[in-house]
């Protein structure tokens, strides 16, 4: 348990220096002329600040793609856990000190929580109205976009674990003992939902228990499990995503979706307290461009079909179980879970 808070701890400074240190930027305003209008003026503020909850490679390449697309435009990004994204919003909101322009998250209780606040502004990008994008099924009141989405499923390393994972009961293999990572459903919502889809496909609390028995460790989120994967510190993961920059740089791991799907959206907004409004629609919009959507899809569910290496379209991809993810049954279930792994 140790470990989940020094972990943590170094994301939320990572963020802090990155983002400036807490130190709000000159804000500009946002140009109600043209699209035209918007990108000259987003030119003019130079800068944008993403917070996102996607994994650093994927994010690695929509700078280099954004950055390409639009060279006047310097993207700086502040990844982190929805656990200490969204309240940075929120203060950010409360002070009207905005440091971020841009948000991506796969909460979909904070976004329907924030839905009819000021917390976003309404997207204004043409790309949004393209019809392959399908805006009726992807965006939100007009504000939360659908980005894309992740799909988890079941990792190994193949060097340590040749014959692989096909089954979530296959990590209750004596032979993982102490050795197969897992996610605290404490750092957001989404690893609640998959919990609750584990429990319906694979034998219910029953095999939570079981595979407490087993010994597994403990990580704040998805990308420090797969990192851990990948250099051998644990065998094999319940929860992580295709990892295909990571098989590409060729790292020894696997991964299966088993015999059921699971996968949750991530939504973009552009923030209301953006200090840089016009950059903030610009980079919006790019990320439901082609271009955008190659740089952050593959390996998930891209927003737009045909996208090379996507493994699904984001816009179908079934909401999350707000029964369990938000409020008391939230409460009860993260209880639960400690119960049973603590």
């Amino acid at each position: 348990m140790h470990k989940i808070f020094r972990t943590a701890a170094v994301l939320v400074v990572s963020a802090l220096t990155l983002a400036g240190c807490g130190t709000a930027a000159k804000v500009s305003q946002p140009v109600s002329g043209s699209w035209a209008d918007i990108v000259a003026a987003a030119n003019q503020e130079g800068s944008v600040t993403l917070y996102s909850t996607q994994a650093q490679a994927v994010l690695d390449q929509l700078k280099k793609a954004f950055e390409s697309a639009h060279p006047h435009i310097e993207l700086t990004v502040v990844r982190g856990i929805d656990s200490e994204l969204l309240p940075r919003i929120g203060a950010e909101q409360k002070t009207h000190r905005g440091i971020g322009d841009v948000a991506v998250t796969t909460d979909e209780a904070w976004i329907h929580a924030n839905e009819n606040s000021d917390t976003a502004v309404p997207v204004r990008g043409p790309s949004f109205d393209a019809p392959a994008y399908r805006r009726p099924d992807a965006v939100i009141g007009g504000k939360f976009f659908t980005e894309s989405a992740i799909l988890f499923g079941f990792g190994w390393n193949t060097n340590l674990y040749p014959k692989g994972i096909d089954s979530a009961q296959d990590l209750l293999d004596p032979a993982l003992r102490g050795k197969v990572g897992i996610v605290t459903p404490a750092t957001s919502p989404t690893y609640i939902d998959y919990y609750d889809f584990i429990e319906k496909h694979y034998g219910g609390r029953e095999f939570l228990q079981k595979l407490a028995a087993n010994k597994p460790r403990i990580y704040p989120s998805t990308q420090p499990l797969s990192q851990a994967m990948a250099s051998g510190e644990i065998t094999a993961a319940l929860m992580c995503n295709p990892m295909l920059p990571e098989r590409a740089a060729g790292a020894p791991v696997g991964w299966n979706a088993g015999k059921y799907a699971w996968g949750a959206k991530w939504y973009g907004l552009a923030l209301g307290t953006a200090p840089h409004p016009n950059a903030a629609q610009v980079l919006a919009d790019f990320m439901v461009t082609r271009a955008g959507q190659q740089a952050t899809s593959p390996g998930y569910g891209a927003a737009l079909p045909g996208v090379d290496g996507a493994l699904a379209i984001a816009q179908d991809v079934a909401a999350q179980n707000l029964a369990v993810t938000v409020g008391a049954g939230a409460e009860k279930f993260r209880n639960d879970w400690e119960s049973i792994f603590h």
